[in-house]
């Protein structure tokens, strides 16, 4: 491969209509280019880089950019430009710096011959534009955050790119149809299910706010959704995302809060759609499982909100009525993200409720399934390894290559390794199933007053003891994260580097019939053990048990390299030594 360089010019006229070009790859060559001011930056690819400069001059919405940068290569072709575009994309919006100009048209992640070697060249170029100030962060600690991970602008594989055109396409018809519809996106964790939904929105944004995109933008697989008619389809088009659990929302918020065309506001809870005076064109619920049925909620204002909301939109407070039918109250579409098996706690909606939702999507031809794991290295057989020792089958674990997987004996060797991986990778965390009362809530009568350093300990393993998540707001980039144990609550939707994951007491083996138990005295999740004394259910410990499941099979797979693991029970650590390699 040859070397690069990077030609920097002055983005006004004068400067494009002088830009000498010996060589002639300016004017018939694929390159790579970025334009960008003190606030704002796109990022394009052309064959043509000076007409394709002229067009962006004539471009209102560029006109205010003042530096244009282009990325030279003897040995770029189109494939690569493609790619080193939807890379520069991504690395650009996972540094927060800039806000990204792009549009949504579909970057995907296409192989081509040598594209190993050429991704190393392309971190070469992310060097040379950092040293240039072009990005604030190093390249690892962009790949690890969250608007890296959660951006619009992720590279899609083709069950993503397959299930958003058809998505669309059903959606355009329902629109000229006049009909509502509900439709549903199901995979496994990490098949990239809040990833789709996240795209999906920018994507409408972008057509809905498109004022004609000349032939030479239109290259991605769902750029015939910018034509004219769609845009205008769209008008005054109201499009919102729910989602239930508080830290993740808090994470995608903070996503929206940075890219062009999207913003916070859009980013709800149930209750807030439940109380919206105007009712949405369209929502997308992510982890659509995890709405609520009617039952008792995690405050007193909640009850209340639950209630009156119930009240306002049906005219009573049925006990039948869940947050999922005040998504379809409010909304005349949505888009369903769900995994059933990613249930954790009663209080979810049934799953007989589920059920019937995937049921209904596949009768209507509105139903689509990610198969390709996104997330784990090991792939999608491991997610499936993981779900089947879990419920107590004796599988035979598939062939994971590199993925790290490993049971400890000792916790403290496992907390050590977790360090050393978030010293050289970052991203490790401890996290453990519910197994512990969470002594140092800060909710706590007087605890918020206690500095944290002062508060007791939660977890204490073999003379090893750590605190719960100090907080529960975006727990895993916080500060002295690596020092705490994560809860269910604050990892699901996340990803991981390395998972270092304990397996409470709250699992045991019951040595009389080799069979995987719960033990009720060492659950300590208020709300994943209570009845709901409004719909006339008591709980017992067989149906607590697949919550406790799921949990464990969602902590397990957080890990994208991989996934340590330390058992208390003895018994059921030794039980499972035949499904886990030792350290």
């Amino acid at each position: 491969m040859g070397g690069f360089e990077i030609e920097q010019i002055p983005f006004v006229p004068d400067a494009i209509r002088s830009w000498p070009d010996p060589s002639g790859r300016l004017a018939n060559w694929p390159v790579v280019y970025t334009i960008n001011d003190t606030a704002d930056i796109y990022v394009g690819e052309t064959a043509n880089a000076l007409t394709r400069m002229r067009q962006h001059l004539a471009n209102p919405d560029k006109r205010h950019l003042r530096a244009a940068r282009i990325v030279l290569d003897d040995t770029f072709n189109q494939s690569v430009c493609f790619d080193l575009e939807s890379m520069l994309i991504q690395w650009f919006s996972g540094d927060g710096h800039y806000r990204v100009l792009n549009l949504n048209e579909g970057i995907r992640n296409l192989n081509y011959p040598g594209r190993e070697g050429y991704q190393r060249v392309f971190r070469e170029i992310f060097d040379a534009l950092r040293g240039e100030g072009l990005f604030r962060q190093e390249l690892r600690d962009i790949e690890n955050s969250d608007l890296f991970k959660l951006s619009p602008f992720k590279a899609l594989n083709i069950d993503q790119v397959a299930a958003i055109e058809n998505i669309l396409e059903g959606l355009f018809h329902d629109l000229d149809g006049g009909v509502s519809s509900t439709s549903v996106i199901q995979g496994q964790p990490g098949t990239g299910k809040t990833i789709v939904g996240i795209y999906l929105i920018k994507l409408l944004r972008d057509i809905q706010s498109a004022r004609g995109i000349d032939e030479v933008e239109q290259k991605g697989p769902l750029s015939d959704f910018f034509a004219e008619g769609y845009p205008e389809r769209l008008e005054g088009f109201r499009i919102g995302l729910v989602v239930p659990q508080q830290s993740l929302r808090a994470s995608i918020a903070r996503v929206f809060d940075r890219t062009p065309g999207l913003s916070p506001q859009m980013v709800m809870t149930p209750f807030e759609v439940g109380s919206a005076t105007e009712p949405f064109d369209l929502l997308v619920v992510d982890e659509a499982h995890r709405l609520n049925q009617r039952a008792n909620q995690a405050s007193g204002p909640l009850n209340t909100a639950f209630r009156r909301i119930n009240e306002r939109l049906f005219g009573e407070d049925a006990v039948t009525r869940t947050q999922l039918d005040w998504i379809q109250e409010r909304s005349r579409h949505r888009i369903l993200l769900l995994d059933a098996e990613q249930s954790v706690r009663p209080a979810d909606l049934p799953s007989e409720v589920v059920a019937e939702l995937v049921q209904k999507a596949k009768t209507s031809d509105h139903y689509f399934r990610l198969a390709t794991q996104m997330r784990v290295r090991a792939g999608s057989d491991y997610v499936g390894y993981i779900r089947e020792v879990l419920a107590g089958s004796a599988p035979t674990m598939p062939d994971l290559g590199e993925y790290e997987f490993a049971m400890y004996d000792d916790i403290g060797e496992m907390a050590e390794q977790i360090r050393d991986r978030d010293r050289r990778h970052g991203l490790a965390r401890l996290v453990a199933g519910y197994a512990w009362e969470w002594r140092s809530d800060p909710k706590r009568k007087g605890m918020s007053t206690i500095p944290l350093a002062q508060r007791p300990y939660d977890i204490e393993i073999e003379g090893h003891r750590w605190r719960w998540n100090s907080t529960d707001r975006d727990w895993i980039s916080s500060p002295g994260s690596i020092g705490e144990v994560g809860s269910i609550h604050t990892v699901q939707g996340y990803d991981l580097n390395y998972a270092g994951v304990i397996v409470g007491r709250d699992l045991r083996l019951d040595e009389s019939t080799g069979e995987i138990r719960f033990s009720r005295r060492d659950y300590f999740d208020k709300k994943g053990v209570e009845n709901n004394p409004k719909r006339g259910i008591v709980y017992t410990d067989e149906d607590i048990l697949r919550y406790v499941r799921n949990v464990y099979g969602v902590l397990l797979t957080r890990g994208v390299r991989g996934t340590l693991v330390y058992v208390c029970d003895p018994a059921l650590r030794e039980h499972l030594r035949r499904f886990i390699p030792a350290a």
